[in-house]
């Protein structure tokens, strides 16, 4: 053993288990002797006692070790007593005595059943909570439009133009690429299904009306909920984190008006344009598939989708767009606008806030569908 190093020594007479400690017990020493002084057995001894006359420096952990230590004789039923030690030694021994050993973890049933119902219970009020911030802070938001028409100088025309520009010119390929093969997809589907009853002639009506109707603003929606809904969500969460929001407060400028209308607004513009573009494209595919699946010429596949939608089908279609995009551009800055000081906070809550936008637009895309069927438009 190193000089200066942790030891000690057992002895044993007249029925007294004498522990003479020496050298410095101390966190980088202690280890030498830990295990042995963990087998330290009394040996038929009925009193024990620690003499800490030779040792030169103790901390928390040799003070450690000879609690335990401590503990294990007097479990054994024997008189343990400390002597020898200095002043400063004997306060923190005492401090050590009197905070004792951890007791042992106590084992708890585990039910799970409970566990699942807790767990339904907790999800239910989250859930409910998470329902009341979103419906108050879309009530700020409508004031916050309101306040712009009787103070239009609070509009910021630059931001504007820029959110339309990366939420919807930059958003038309992907789109673009995705209607287009949706239009394939359901004229092949479609003519496979009712070739069987030699009506293929009608794909043309299927792809119409499911396009104008369904399919291209609800593609639309879910492709922006999760690229520009997103997006929102991360920026204004990164700039919670650098605390810009805060120094925005400080300045005396609402984020509000900054951050939320501005990106409000622009895809309350773009997203009708989307799907308007959307369904242009799902039909072009639609056509090309039936022109190549059914034999038919273009002037044949555009006669009969005239005769298959109208107006009202496509308006039906494209009056869901303004909505669905206030329900994903609040669902993202609201998200954004909740992200505490971590990055971690960012990636779960720009994740959270794409599912709230999918879940929220499938569930109004649903009451629409229901309300359209009740006033049989």
């Amino acid at each position: 053993m190193a000089e200066n190093g942790a030891s000690f020594e057992a002895k044993q007479a007249d029925g007294e288990l004498v522990i003479a400690l020496r050298g410095r017990w101390t966190i980088g020493l202690v280890a030498a002797v830990n295990s042995q002084a963990a087998a330290l057995r009394p040996g038929g001894a009925r009193r024990a006692r620690f003499d800490l006359t030779a040792v030169e420096a103790i901390d928390s952990a040799g003070a450690w070790v000879i609690s335990r230590t401590r503990a294990a004789l007097q479990a054994a039923g024997l008189d343990v007593t400390i002597e020898g030690g200095g002043p400063a030694q004997e306060a923190l021994l005492d401090k050590v005595l009197a905070a004792g050993l951890p007791p042992p973890a106590e084992r708890h049933p585990h039910h799970y059943f409970i566990h699942i119902v807790e767990r339904i219970g907790a999800a239910l009020i989250g859930f409910f909570k998470q329902g009341r911030d979103l419906l108050s802070f879309f009530g700020a938001v409508t004031i916050a439009f309101l306040r712009l028409f009787r103070q239009p100088r609070r509009i910021k025309f630059v931001a504007f133009i820029a959110h339309i520009e990366q939420t919807g010119l930059n958003a038309l390929p992907i789109i673009g690429l995705i209607s287009f093969l949706i239009g394939v997809v359901l004229a092949y589907q479609g003519a496979d299904q009712l070739r069987r009853f030699g009506a293929q002639i009608f794909t043309v009506n299927l792809v119409g009306v499911s396009v104008l109707r369904e399919m291209g603003i609800l593609l639309t929606s879910i492709i922006v909920a999760g690229r520009t809904g997103s997006a929102f969500t991360a920026q204004i969460g990164t700039m919670q984190v650098n605390e810009e929001i805060d120094a925005m407060r400080t300045l005396g400028l609402d984020p509000l008006d900054m951050l939320v209308l501005p990106r409000v607004m622009a895809l309350v513009v773009a997203l009708p344009l989307l799907a308007f573009y959307s369904d242009i494209l799902a039909l072009t595919g639609g056509g090309i598939a039936a022109v190549f699946l059914l034999g038919m010429t273009p002037t044949q596949f555009i006669t009969q989708l005239n005769h298959a939608v109208t107006l009202n089908h496509f308006l039906v279609g494209i009056s869901k767009a303004p909505v669905f995009a206030m329900l994903i551009s609040i669902v993202g800055c609201f998200e954004g606008l909740r992200v505490t000081g971590s990055a971690e906070s960012v990636g779960r809550l720009t994740t959270q806030s794409v599912v709230e936008g999918l879940f929220l637009v499938i569930v109004f895309d649903a009451m629409f569908s229901i309300l359209f069927s009740f006033l049989h438009i």
